[in-house]
């Protein structure tokens, strides 16, 4: 089994540089992951008499899930050096600057040889991986040279190739290379178990707390308050894709007293024009405007923001929220909606998100399959305000009632 997943490591490096000439996303990887050892070497070497923390994460939303780790890491041990790796490029290109790491770079494909050699140069006292990320040599070489290696906030689902009656087998001695697995849920336990993993226990997940800190320090934006009306529906729609937007523009221009205020996933100028062209009211972009224009912003309908870094900050301005990816390979973080009280709305490709499936069998999020159905659940959240403070309280409750899992975390590992 090792041949074929050398193998298929080689055939899908070959893939990426061969990508590479075609698509922007392959070619910064390629270009990020090139004269890797001669970067880390000089990174290491300012590492002084200094403990390393290794912390691991494939792509931005991951990041997010191990910023609450890494934060109480450095701010239990200030002197510790961090060494932050990414393999996606929306993480890397977004957070190379992230000030609580000491050195952030690209993390090269799992070759054995590859593997072997940044282990050794990075020399890590601790390993920690984030969510998803089971590379068989990273893994076994930290195991080799005695270092301890974490996963957390894993998620655990049977349709994983660790619970394959084939294969899983080599899958699931990834699994044992770990000193522990911090998992989500009790379902996630349950199915380690059953191909014999012990070294796991429930932590909870620690975006719930990375979303309330977010809270507590959001944004004013005082200039964007012109938005938002008690007398006006403001929905605030995040992360939004063409057919979550198809869905937007219909609502808007069918109902009347209505604020979007929305915030794509891809800001590219052609998709922001194409969005734009979509509304039959008065919409302003962010980039387009600044506090100094004699512009009112209570006669707009809508305002697209074409920038990112804002979006945790502006659900506070939201009566509704609407979170996009539904519609596509599946919803985006909807607890950093959640959390500021307010009913959160989205596609149907939402079933593989326990959050989002406890929200909605309790009332506090609704799944739209249409743009009538979210005429429909807009319009019932407006008119129906005991069940619009019931799904308020909900969300409110929901997320402070799984509020935790870092402390469970730091608490269980030492450097």
């Amino acid at each position: 089994m090792i041949f074929l997943y050398n193998i298929g490591l080689l055939l899908f490096w070959l893939g990426v540089h061969v990508s590479a000439l075609f698509y922007p996303k392959a070619r910064k990887l390629a270009l990020g992951q090139r004269g890797w050892l001669r970067k880390l070497k000089r990174a290491m070497e300012t590492r002084g008499q200094r403990k390393v923390a290794w912390v691991h994460c494939a792509s931005l939303g991951e990041f997010e899930q191990g910023r609450p780790v890494i934060e109480r890491l450095r701010s239990r041990e200030p002197d510790l050096f961090i060494l932050l790796t990414f393999f996606s490029p929306s993480g890397y290109e977004v957070r190379k600057n992230y000030a609580a790491a000491d050195y952030v770079c690209y993390l090269p494909f799992d070759l054995w040889w590859v593997a072997r050699r940044f282990v050794r140069v990075a020399a890590p006292d601790i390993a920690i991986f984030v969510k998803y990320e089971f590379w068989y040599h990273y893994l076994n070489s930290l195991k080799q040279q005695g270092v301890k290696a974490y996963v957390i906030s894993a998620i655990f689902r049977e349709q994983q190739a660790f619970f394959d009656h084939l294969y899983g087998r080599f899958f699931v001695k990834i699994l044992g290379f770990f000193e522990h697995i911090f998992v989500q849920n009790d379902d996630s336990l349950d199915l380690l178990d059953s191909v014999g993993i012990r070294n796991a226990s429930y932590a909870g997940d620690t975006r719930f707390d990375r979303v309330l800190e977010v809270a507590a320090n959001a944004n004013a934006l005082p200039q964007l308050a012109q938005l938002a009306s008690p007398k006006k529906i403001t929905l605030v729609a995040g992360s939004t894709w063409p057919r979550d937007e198809e869905l937007l523009a219909d609502l808007v221009n069918k109902t009347p007293n209505m604020k979007l205020i929305v915030a794509p996933h891809e800001v590219s100028e052609g998709g922001v024009r194409n969005l734009l062209a979509r509304f039959e009211k008065p919409a302003l972009r962010y980039s387009q405007w600044n506090e100094d224009m004699d512009v009112n912003l209570a006669d707009y309908s809508v305002f697209v923001v074409d920038a990112v870094g804002f979006l945790s900050s502006l659900y506070r301005f939201a009566s509704i929220a609407y979170v996009g990816g539904g519609f596509g390979v599946g919803i985006h973080n909807i607890l950093e909606a959640a959390v500021f009280g307010i009913p959160v709305i989205f596609g149907d490709n939402y079933k593989k998100f326990r959050e989002a499936t406890d929200l909605v069998e309790l009332g506090g999020a609704f799944p739209v399959l249409s743009a009538l159905e979210l005429v429909n659940v807009v319009g019932m959240l407006n008119v129906d305000k005991q069940r619009y403070e019931q799904s308020c309280s909900t969300c409110r409750r929901y997320v402070a009632q799984h509020r935790g899992a870092t402390e469970a975390i730091i608490n269980s590992i030492a450097v």
